[in-house]
């Protein structure tokens, strides 16, 4: 990320020249300016890679960042700023607040140029309101309820392979996470199969090696969602394919990576964001019927789609309403590609953090004319009487030849 924008920043920014209104008459270019000072409200989950995709593009532009940290990650974002610190940025340029949200994270809404937020759709909708009453720039990466479409093409151990891991990586406590899977039935014996043994026999742990395939839970409030979630859909006639316990012989918050199939609307884990340990699988019969299903949610964060045809492939993600879709993987392919804008539609957010996208939210376009003396605009009635022919000839000449 830091690369990038090191790399990425000048070409992006740089003035250019556009063409005049009249080509003659004047001469066009447009420039950048930085908005000002950018309040960056940062998560507890990822803290170092989600502040480093707002707050480096946001120097590269030219801004300043007041930080609001999450008092879980504020360690690690404070580490990440001595590093750069360290590397020459002034300090003035980069703070770091913590403290609780509704004060500190008000106060920080309240004077910043430019608002970028990442958590909930509920907090963004506040900040939103907020920001368009100051008239401030914002953007906002907000909940998901993501699906994925497994097809009747896949390679059922493969796919459950991509399947555990799109959903219970960090164990599902990333914004991108896989909630929803519509499995076409006709593969749906075997994926299901092999998807319950690749969990069951999962190894979870909290070494800082590579020993274990799934970790722990963040914090005693992730595990009450979790279960609270669970609690619900059980009593509401769900049924547990794999998972399904807290695990408090292996630590504190762990859980075990849990399926859920017969679920219904009424239950608070159909449509409402887990954000943790819970996935639910759904058995559809067409393409068509998935596309349906997944799109089906207020949500249009991130999407996936297994198949063995990645043209097949490619054809539903076209169709899949979402700021990312990744075609057999669950999210890495369009997280990790920081050259390409990532964010979210719907209820997901506004805005677009990475590439081109990410640098030009920090700026303001300003555009600058200026006469060149070749050729003088009318400025009398007379003055236009003359010209309106030319005018009429050179407006027919640009149609002929296609020019804006």
């Amino acid at each position: 990320m830091t690369r990038y924008n090191a790399l990425a920043a000048h070409r992006v920014l740089r003035g250019r020249t556009r063409r005049a209104g009249v080509p003659l008459a004047s001469t066009t270019r447009v420039r950048y300016r930085a908005k000002g000072v950018v309040g960056v409200i940062t998560p507890w989950n990822y803290a170092l890679s989600l502040a480093a995709m707002d707050v480096v593009p946001a120097l590269a532009a030219g801004c300043a960042v007041v930080q609001k940290a999450d008092d879980q990650g504020a360690l690690t974002i404070l580490a990440l700023r001595r590093a750069f610190i360290d590397a020459g940025v002034p300090e003035a340029l980069w703070a770091v607040v913590a403290g609780p949200a509704a004060e500190v994270g008000e106060a920080l809404t309240d004077e910043v140029d430019y608002i970028c937020f990442t958590g909930s759709t509920a907090t963004g909708r506040r900040i939103a309101e907020k920001a368009g009453r100051r008239l401030v720039g914002a953007s906002l990466e907000l909940g998901g309820k993501n699906p994925m479409i497994v097809l009747d093409d896949v390679d059922p151990e493969q796919a459950a392979a991509d399947a555990a891991y799109g959903c219970f990586s960090a164990m599902g406590q990333l914004c991108v996470s896989i909630e929803r899977i519509y499995v076409h039935r006709r593969v749906a014996g075997p994926f299901t199969s092999a998807l319950v043994e690749r969990l069951r026999s999962a190894r979870l742990g909290s070494s800082l090696d590579f020993s274990s395939d799934f970790g722990s839970l963040a914090s005693a409030a992730q595990l009450e969602r979790i279960q609270g979630h669970l609690d619900d859909a059980l009593a509401k006639g769900a049924t547990v394919l794999v998972g399904g316990r807290p695990r408090p012989d292996v630590g504190p918050w762990f859980f075990e990576p849990t399926v859920l199939t017969g679920v219904t609307p009424e239950m608070r884990v159909h449509a409402e964001e887990t954000f943790g340990a819970v996935a639910s699988l759904y058995l559809v019969d067409s393409e068509e019927e998935a596309i349906l299903a997944a799109n089906a949610s207020e949500y249009g964060l991130n999407a996936s789609v297994l198949t063995g045809s990645r043209r097949r492939g490619q054809r539903v993600a076209d169709a899949l309403e979402a700021g990312s879709v990744n075609i057999n993987e669950g999210y890495r392919g369009t997280f990790g590609s920081v050259d390409a804008p990532m964010g979210g539609i719907k209820a997901s957010g506004l805005g677009r953090r990475n590439g081109p996208e990410g640098l030009l939210r920090f700026v303001e376009p300003v555009t600058i004319s200026a006469a060149t003396g070749l050729l003088t605009l009318p400025r009398t009635g007379r003055d236009f009487d003359v010209l309106a022919a030319p005018f009429l000839l050179l407006a027919r000449v640009l149609r002929a030849a296609r020019r804006r």
